[in-house]
């Protein structure tokens, strides 16, 4: 069943002192103009801004059950709905994705160029650094880490229009920290995300009522096993067993024992949980009520965790689609019953590929589990033997079994080079490798131009290229292997590779007697910032973002300031 909403009526203007508190300091300010952003708001922009992102919804997904929305879906198919937008980068993950969502910037402007990259120089054994974390800082907790938003290099567009005008307000709530922390930025009046049971949010903000009245309906419902959900009808074609190793998937309805929290986040709860949330937060600090237009981002996640736990094609997901859209159109219900005039955008940070056991049985033979011959340990044992290199730790440090790959910084430059040089050879012989790009390769290459769908491997890879994070070389696997070599509970299927499956994405926006439109015709995630700004009256200066606005209005008139 649906977790319900349990809105609880908020005083109205209740907004506290300590919610005006400023987030935690960033490890690097954000690079900004030389002056704050001018803001000029005409007397019908909307006064409430609300970005959502659905974690791994990829445009194939929004296609398919496109036709059995009727709820919080149906509302944005009558706004402006772009079917074919991109995340344009090739390293198509979480963080890097909700990184151009509310920039406007491709992540080699944003500095997240994935979800952990290798800090060789870090003052810790683990040199593998979180997107979101503040890795100088010890966590109270061993294990865990510092929450911080200090490695976003941009501003988004709540830090912009808080820049401009600082009694907006900027507030961001998702399932995950990197999420929220990506959409709010570096100025957000409140910003939470689910770990462990519960909604926190950033050291050093102060605890929210809001939030606390969450908290504590959530600890009671955790309290108690929760039933299954019901397989909508139109499901039931989906709802058969898939064996991956020695996890079957396909049949799962979500029941959860009492104290399950990895259950709850597995399951559509966690995004009614989400959007409960944001509708305390509206309520109680009574936002697209104030002197200024607010910006609210909401970061739906457990799309992506059931996308990896189960796969995209099974009853999982039919029953996730049908959950999120129901929940959805509660969601706008509520914004309608507080009187605010606000503009909704819903697009998703990447898409996803469904695991290659049940794509074997729909046609896809050819779609198989890599093989671990390209991951960086064997890469770089091979590499060590044939060029005669012993060295303490490994010679070439990497995640996974692609991305990037980063040399041994022991090694002097001549050696170095070397290693990049007989490493790319090996990489390029292997069956499983589309291309591998060296670090000084794409710093030459130009910014892609044209419609994101035609560019190379290359211009992909490039917009993901940031040289002070970014490793020696890049390693892109095929479009038909998945890498995850040995599926496990909770993680059989994933996104993140160059391909378009995992790129695409739905980009729809709505507002209230908006004439609606469909363009078929590709447009980049970063055009969301620009577009917003515009609605609002927010000046963009051409060069602060990546992307360009999008006209909103379907017919002679023009959403978008002159250029």
């Amino acid at each position: 069943m649906i977790l319900r909403r349990h809105t609880v009526r908020l005083l109205a203007g209740a907004l506290a002192a300590a919610m005006l508190v400023p987030a935690a300091p960033a490890l690097a300010k954000p690079q900004q103009a030389a002056t704050a952003p001018a803001l000029q708001v005409a007397p019908d922009a909307p006064r409430l801004v609300v970005a959502i992102s659905v974690d791994q919804f990829s445009a194939a997904l929004f296609a398919e059950y496109r036709n059995h929305f009727s709820h919080g879906f149906a509302r944005l198919l009558a706004g402006a709905v772009y079917p074919s937008g991109f995340q344009s980068h090739a390293a198509t993950e979480t963080c890097p994705g909700h990184s151009t969502i509310m920039t406007g910037d491709h992540p080699n402007r944003t500095g997240i160029i994935a979800n952990h990259w290798i800090d060789q120089n870090a003052a810790r054994a683990n040199k593998s650094i979180y997107c979101a974390e503040d890795e100088t800082k010890t966590a109270a907790t061993p294990g865990d880490y510092v929450a911080s938003v200090g490695h976003l290099r941009v501003p988004t567009l709540g830090d912009r229009l808080k820049m401009a005008s600082p009694q907006s307000r900027n507030v961001a709530v998702s399932g995950k920290d990197r999420a929220a922390l990506m959409m709010g930025g570096h100025d957000t009046d409140q910003v939470w995300w689910w770990k462990d049971g519960a909604f926190v949010t950033l050291d050093g903000k102060p605890a929210d009522r809001a939030a606390g009245i969450e908290n504590a309906w959530l600890a009671k419902a955790l309290a108690a096993p929760s039933p299954a959900f019901d397989l909508p009808t139109w499901c039931a074609t989906r709802d058969h067993p898939v064996k991956a190793g020695d996890v079957t998937v396909g049949t799962g309805r979500f029941a959860i024992a009492a104290g399950d929290t990895r259950g709850f986040r597995t399951s559509p709860r966690l995004d009614a949980a989400t959007l409960d949330l944001a509708e305390k937060l509206v309520a109680e600090m009574q936002l697209g009520k104030g002197p200024a237009p607010d910006v609210l981002s909401v970061s739906l996640s457990a799309n992506d965790y059931i996308g990896h736990a189960y796969g995209t094609e099974g009853a999982e997901m039919c029953i996730q689609a049908n959950a999120l859209d129901v929940e959805l159109g509660k969601f706008f219900d509520f914004l309608d019953a507080q009187g605010i005039d606000y503009v909704v955008v819903l697009t998703a940070d990447h898409g996803g590929f469904d695991l290659p056991e049940r794509q074997e049985q729909q046609g896809m033979p050819m779609v198989r589990r890599a093989d671990k011959s390209t991951s960086a340990a064997v890469i770089g044992r091979q590499v060590a033997r044939k060029l005669g290199i012993a060295i303490d730790g490994p010679l070439i440090l990497g995640e996974g079994e692609a991305g990037d790959y980063y040399v041994n910084k022991a090694l002097p430059a001549d050696r170095k080079a070397q290693v990049v040089s007989a490493a790319t050879a090996m990489l390029e012989k292997n069956p499983e490798v589309a291309a591998v790009f060296t670090a000084d390769e794409l710093a030459d290459t130009p910014a892609p131009t044209g419609s994101p769908e035609t560019w190379s491997l290359r211009e992909r890879a490039r917009e993901s290229f940031y040289e002070p994070h970014s490793g020696d070389f890049l390693v892109l696997l095929k479009r038909n292997i998945v890498p995850i070599p040995d599926p496990k509970p909770g993680y059989v299927a994933t996104h993140g590779s160059p391909w378009d499956h995992d790129r695409r994405v739905p980009i729809l926006f709505w507002r209230k007697g908006m004439a609606g439109f469909e363009q078929p015709n590709p447009v980049e995630t970063v055009d969301i910032a620009p577009t917003l700004a515009a609605l609002i009256g927010l000046d963009v200066k051409p060069g602060d973002m990546d992307g360009r606005c999008l006209d909103l209005d379907e017919g002679p008139g023009d959403t978008c300031p002159a250029q």
